[in-house]
């Protein structure tokens, strides 16, 4: 967010959802995040999500 200059209700338009919602997927202790959702985030901000298992 900070490299991209946006604000949490700017992402959370890019990202096509809620505020509050955008808030639960930043908060570390929330741990029920899908990999769908990080990607779309990714993609808000011109990222690419990578998931690698080693």
């Amino acid at each position: 967010m900070n490299e991209s200059q946006l604000t949490k209700t700017e992402l959370a338009e890019r990202m096509e959802t809620s505020r509050s919602q955008l808030d639960r997927l930043l908060d570390p202790e929330n741990t029920s995040i899908t990999l769908e959702s990080l990607e779309r985030l990714a993609h808000a901000v011109g990222k690419r999500l990578v998931v690698k298992l080693a």
